[in-house]
């Protein structure tokens, strides 16, 4: 308008531009204990990636009904500092030996649900975490079952640490045997190389220890 004085900075305005992400709390949480992960390869670094998308664009992405793209878990390796020995379980459905965790109960919280599940599954109760940090990063297909189509398990792993490794009591439901392995006898039974990854993860965390 004639009289007006133009605004000098009109030209250099720009908007602001924010990163997108998860709006609640505990999404924005495991979004950044995510991307503080440093994945100690190629593959963890993709699902480390697809567990990153999951967790920013998904408001249910704890729920173990979503199915696609997935849902997030919490894991946990057991290990007893003083004899150097991991704990696992002969999962009864999948037919395997996996480290102890499950589903998401409300925690919303995949560290606070590997503490559960790995009490449940254990029989132990002095369990704590060896590390605050997460330990490793997998994603992986489930097959269908119990009225559930497939499915990606968006596992988040911790490791965490007993002092009595004798008080352990096998979930009979959960489990078919419960066992103290080596991490050498470990990597040969679980024969994967996400697993392989995080046991060599856990011999560096107790060799820290020492």
């Amino acid at each position: 308008m004639p009289g007006m004085m133009p605004d000098p900075d009109a030209c250099c305005k720009v908007a602001r531009v924010t990163a997108p992400g998860p709006s609640d709390p505990a999404r924005a949480a495991l979004s950044l204990a995510l991307r503080r992960h440093a994945p100690a390869d190629a593959d963890e670094a993709k699902d480390r990636d697809s567990i990153l998308r999951l967790v920013e664009r998904e408001a249910a992405c704890f729920s173990r009904h979503m199915f696609t793209p997935g849902h997030v878990t919490g894991s946990a390796f057991v290990v007893c500092p003083a004899t150097g020995l991991v704990l696992l379980h002969h999962h009864r459905r999948l037919d395997a030996w996996l480290q102890l965790g499950g589903h998401d109960e409300g925690e919303h919280d995949p560290r606070a649900t590997a503490l559960r599940e790995a009490a449940e599954e254990s029989g132990l109760r002095d369990l704590v975490l060896l590390s605050d940090e997460i330990l490793d990063l997998d994603v992986h297909p489930i097959p269908a079952g119990k009225g559930e189509p497939p499915h990606l398990h968006h596992d988040v792993r911790y490791a965490l640490a007993t002092l009595a490794p004798g008080a352990i009591h096998r979930d009979a439901a959960e489990s078919i045997d419960l066992r103290w392995f080596t991490l050498a006898e470990a990597a040969e039974k679980m024969n994967e190389p996400g697993s392989r990854r995080a046991l060599a993860r856990i011999a560096a965390l107790l060799a820290a220890r020492r």
